[in-house]
C-alpha cells in the first residue's frame, strides 16, 4: 500500500505539471531549454551537435559572378564557415535581386509564408509585428546576443533596442550601423581628372562641368565617345535616402540634392517651427531642376532608372563619377581596380552648397532589422549567426573578392557609430610611427582593429600619407585590401572636412503613414523620376506638392507634429 501511495502521488504530480503545462499557451516557442539542475548560461557561440536547419531570404543577383568556380549562394566560404562553426545548414526560402527584394517580402508577408528568418526594413517589421507572424525574441536576446553586439546596441542611447521594441517585446534583432554610413560622398575617378587637367568639383557648375569632359574627352582613351559622367541609381534604386531607410543608399543623388540644401525624404523644421516634408520643398524643385538639365545634356547614365545593375559601368571602367558611402571597396571597386590597376577611385565630400558647406543628412542607428517566423523552433539560431560573423576578428578572415559579404545569411551590420573616423585616425597614427598596435589594446569595441594594424604595412606602400591608388598593394591581400581602402579613402572626407549633418525630425511610421505611405512614396518616386528623365515637365512638382497634400500628407504631417510634442 505504501508503494502504491507513493506511485499515486508521482501520477498525480505528474498530471499536474502537464495539466499546467497545456493551460500556459505560448504561441513563440522559447529559446532552447537549459537543464534546471544547470546553472550555465547559454552559449552565444555554441555548435549544435546535430545539425539544424534555416531557411531565410538572400537578396543576391541570380547573374552575379563574384562567386569563384564550384561555389554557389548556398555553399560558399561564408556558409561552410558557419558548418563548420555551429553546424548550422542555411537554405533560401527565395532569393531576390536588391530591385525585387521588397516585393517579394511583400509576397511572404501578405501569404503568411515567412523563411525561418529574414532582414527586414522598418516598414516591413512593422506589418510583421501587427499580423501577428514573427517571434517574441526577448528572451533569446537577452540569453544569446554576444557581448559583443550587446555593447554596441546599448551605445546608441536606446535608439537601436526602441526601434524594435513593441508593447515592451523586443521583435527583431537591430543592426547598428556606423554613422558614416548615411553619409554619401562623391566617388570619383582621379586618373580621369588628371589625364584631363582637371580638379575634384567642388560646386554644381563644375560638377556639371567634369560630367561634360568625362563624357566628351574620352578619358579612358579608347578614341570612342562610351564613357559616362554619372551613373544614376539602378531599376528600384533611390534617388535619395529617406527616413525610413536613411543609410547606405548607392548611386542615388543625395550629395546633389544637398548642394541645393534639399533634403527630400527627411521630415525638417519649417520657418515656423513647425515640421514639414522636405520633398514637397522649393530646395527640392531647384534640386529636380538640376538633375534635369544634367541628364538632357547626357551628363547621367542615359540607363539611369532601367538599368539592372548601376554598377557594372564602373566595374568595367566605363564611369566617372558616382555618390555612395565610404564602404566601395567593398561594393563594385575591388572589382574596377582587378579590372583595371589604374582606376584610381577616390572619395570627396563633395559638391558643396552656394555658402561652401557640405551638408550631409544625419542617420539614425539601425534601418535593418533580422526577425524569426513565430513558429521556427530554434530562434536563437539567427541571433548565433550574427555572433558568428561579428565575433573577435571573424569577419575580416573573408576573402570578398570571393563573394561580397552580402552572401553572408542574415547579415546585418554591428559597429561603433564612430568606427571609421577612429580605425582612420588610428592606422594614421600606425603608419606615421606614433602608435602601435599596444596602444588600442583596451579599444575593444573597434573589433576589427587589431588586424586593421596588423595588415596595414602589408598593402599600404610608402608615401603613407597619399591615398593614390599607385601607392597601395592590393594583390598582397585582397580582402585585407578592401577593408583598409575603403576606411582610408572612403574614410578621408569624414575626418578631414568639416560639415554639418541634417537630421530628420521623425525616424519611423506614423498611424496614418501604415495606409497611406506606400501610395503616397510611389506618387514621389514617379514623380521625381520622370521629371529628372524629360518625361514630364518641371512644373510636374506644383501638381505632385498638391496632390500628396490632398491625398493624406497633410494630416501625415499633423501626426509628425504630435509625435514629436509627446
Amino acid at each position: 500500500m505504501k508503494n502504491k501511495s507513493k506511485m499515486l502521488a508521482l501520477l498525480l504530480a505528474c498530471f499536474l505539471v502537464l495539466g499546467a503545462c497545456s493551460n500556459t499557451t505560448n504561441n513563440t516557442p522559447a529559446a532552447p531549454e537549459k537543464s534546471a539542475e544547470s546553472s550555465e548560461p547559454a552559449d552565444p557561440f555554441g555548435r549544435y551537435e546535430e545539425p539544424v536547419q534555416i531557411s531565410i531570404s538572400i537578396e543576391i543577383d541570380p547573374t552575379d559572378n563574384e562567386l569563384p568556380p564550384g561555389d554557389t549562394p548556398l555553399d560558399n566560404q561564408y556558409t561552410r564557415q558557419i558548418k563548420e562553426a555551429l553546424n548550422v545548414d542555411v537554405d533560401h526560402q527565395f532569393a531576390a535581386s536588391g530591385q525585387n527584394l521588397r516585393q517579394r517580402i511583400s509576397l511572404a508577408i501578405a501569404s503568411n509564408d515567412l523563411p525561418d528568418a529574414m532582414v527586414v526594413n522598418a516598414v516591413e517589421l512593422r506589418q510583421l509585428v501587427e499580423a501577428g507572424q514573427i517571434a517574441d525574441l526577448t528572451e533569446v536576446y537577452e540569453q544569446y546576443a554576444s557581448p559583443e553586439i550587446k555593447t554596441i546596441i546599448e551605445n546608441t542611447n536606446g535608439a537601436a533596442l526602441e526601434a524594435v521594441t513593441f508593447d515592451g517585446k523586443i521583435m527583431a534583432f537591430p543592426g547598428v550601423q556606423a554613422n558614416a554610413d548615411g553619409i554619401h560622398l562623391l566617388w570619383i575617378r582621379q586618373d580621369w581628372l588628371d589625364k584631363l587637367n582637371l580638379e575634384p568639383p567642388t560646386t554644381m557648375a563644375e560638377l556639371e562641368a567634369v560630367a561634360r569632359a568625362f563624357v566628351e574627352d574620352d578619358p579612358d582613351g579608347n578614341g570612342q565617345r562610351d564613357t559616362i559622367g554619372i551613373t544614376g541609381p539602378e531599376s528600384g534604386g533611390k534617388l535619395y535616402a529617406n527616413f525610413l531607410e536613411s543609410k547606405n543608399n548607392l548611386y542615388g543623388f543625395d550629395p546633389i540634392f544637398s548642394a541645393h540644401d534639399a533634403f527630400p525624404g527627411y521630415w525638417l523644421e519649417g520657418e515656423d517651427g513647425s515640421p514639414v516634408y522636405g520633398s514637397i520643398l522649393p530646395e527640392t524643385r531647384e534640386a529636380l531642376a538640376s538633375l534635369r538639365d544634367l541628364y538632357s545634356n547626357g551628363l547621367i547614365d542615359p540607363e539611369m532608372g532601367v538599368r539592372n545593375k548601376a554598377d557594372e559601368p564602373i566595374i568595367a571602367g566605363k564611369s566617372g563619377m558616382f555618390f555612395a558611402p565610404w564602404w566601395m571597396a567593398y561594393g563594385p571597386l575591388t572589382n574596377a581596380v582587378k579590372n583595371d590597376p589604374e582606376a584610381n577611385w577616390q572619395a570627396y565630400a563633395l559638391p558643396l552648397n552656394q555658402n561652401g558647406d557640405f551638408r550631409p543628412h544625419a542617420a539614425t542607428p539601425s534601418t535593418e532589422f533580422v526577425v524569426v517566423r513565430k513558429d521556427y523552433e530554434h530562434p536563437e539560431v539567427p541571433m548565433k549567426l550574427l555572433n558568428n560573423l561579428f565575433k573577435n576578428e571573424q569577419e575580416n578572415t573573408f576573402d570578398p573578392s570571393k563573394g561580397g559579404p552580402g552572401y553572408y545569411p542574415l547579415r546585418v551590420v554591428y559597429a561603433p557609430s564612430d568606427e571609421i573616423e577612429f580605425t582612420v585616425k588610428a592606422l594614421r597614427d600606425v603608419l606615421a610611427g606614433n602608435k602601435t598596435a599596444e596602444d588600442f589594446a583596451n579599444d575593444k569595441a573597434y573589433k576589427l582593429l587589431p588586424s586593421d594594424i596588423a595588415s596595414i604595412k602589408t598593402i599600404k606602400n610608402e608615401p603613407y600619407d597619399s591615398m593614390d591608388l599607385s601607392t597601395w598593394n592590393p594583390e598582397a591581400n585582397w580582402g585585407a585590401w578592401t577593408r583598409a581602402y575603403s576606411m582610408m579613402v572612403g574614410g578621408r572626407p569624414l575626418v578631414d572636412t568639416e560639415f554639418e549633418e541634417v537630421p530628420s525630425l521623425l525616424y519611423e511610421q506614423t498611424p496614418l503613414m501604415e495606409s497611406r505611405w506606400v501610395n503616397l512614396r510611389k506618387l514621389e518616386d514617379e514623380t521625381f523620376l520622370r521629371i529628372i528623365m524629360g518625361a514630364a515637365p518641371l512644373e510636374t512638382f506644383d501638381s505632385f506638392v498638391e496632390n500628396w497634400k490632398r491625398q493624406g500628407g497633410d494630416q501625415i504631417t499633423q501626426e509628425v507634429k504630435d509625435a514629436l510634442v509627446k
